[in-house]
């Protein structure tokens, strides 16, 4: 992909983030591309659409992201050093306990706007932030309620059974790639925590705020590990 494709996938898929709505090309060559017309990116769009990253929802609607659009931008961001969300309260005390894990996740849930789930064994699930996740406007769709709630019902069995394949590495797990449903994304990563493995993952819609979310996960992590060391 070409650096200008490459700019107007990630054009699209951040405005797509904000607005929860398709993108149009008038709003992109004005926002993004002010020295393009809109008919070039809509030519450029067009290219995007025939390579699967694109969709449209409907005629004469603008496009959105693919499943494929959106692992192309994110795996950008798995590599990127240049990211620097903040969870919100400040983190002085150190982490050596359940509890401290769990007040921790309920942090980067109230930070990203989605779910968290911690997972302190194959079989022993936390997760909070529901509230978060079921606020996001997509879920006036009440089938949209109902495969999200199935994605929740089944966190349980899906920790369980890819609690040891989970990488160390800091991961997005989008569609059809995600353990917990074809229409989730998860930022997720295990680590060691008191002589035991732990996983965290922030669990949201395919609009999720990759790049806050990855952020996130790197620092959360990093208080993790710092106060292993201490």
């Amino acid at each position: 992909m070409d650096s200008r494709k490459h700019n107007l996938l990630k054009a699209i898929v951040e405005e797509y983030i904000k607005t929860a709505a398709p993108v149009g090309s008038t709003l992109i060559a004005e926002k993004y591309f002010p020295d393009l017309s809109s008919a070039t990116i809509r030519n450029e769009m067009a290219q995007l659409e025939d390579e699967g990253m694109i969709f449209q929802p409907h005629t004469s609607a603008g496009r959105m992201p693919t499943g494929a659009g959106l692992k192309e931008y994110a795996s950008e961001l798995e590599l990127s050093s240049d990211l620097n969300e903040t969870i919100a309260g400040l983190w002085s005390e150190k982490i050596d306990s359940r509890e401290d894990l769990k007040s921790l996740a309920k942090s980067v849930a109230e930070s990203s706007g989605d779910a968290v789930i911690v997972a302190f064994g194959p079989l022993d699930v936390y997760y909070t932030g529901l509230s978060n996740l079921f606020s996001q406007p997509e879920f006036n769709n009440f089938k949209l309620v109902c495969s999200m709630s199935q994605v929740i019902d089944g966190l349980d069995k899906a920790i369980a059974k890819n609690f040891h394949q989970i990488d160390q590495e800091i991961k997005i797990l989008i569609g059809e790639d995600n353990p917990f449903g074809d229409m989730a994304s998860t930022v997720m990563f295990k680590t060691s925590f008191n002589s035991s493995e732990i996983v965290m993952g922030i669990l949201g819609l395919l609009r999720m705020d990759y790049k806050k979310n990855i952020s996130l996960a790197k620092q959360a992590n990093k208080l993790i590990n710092n106060n292993l060391a201490d």
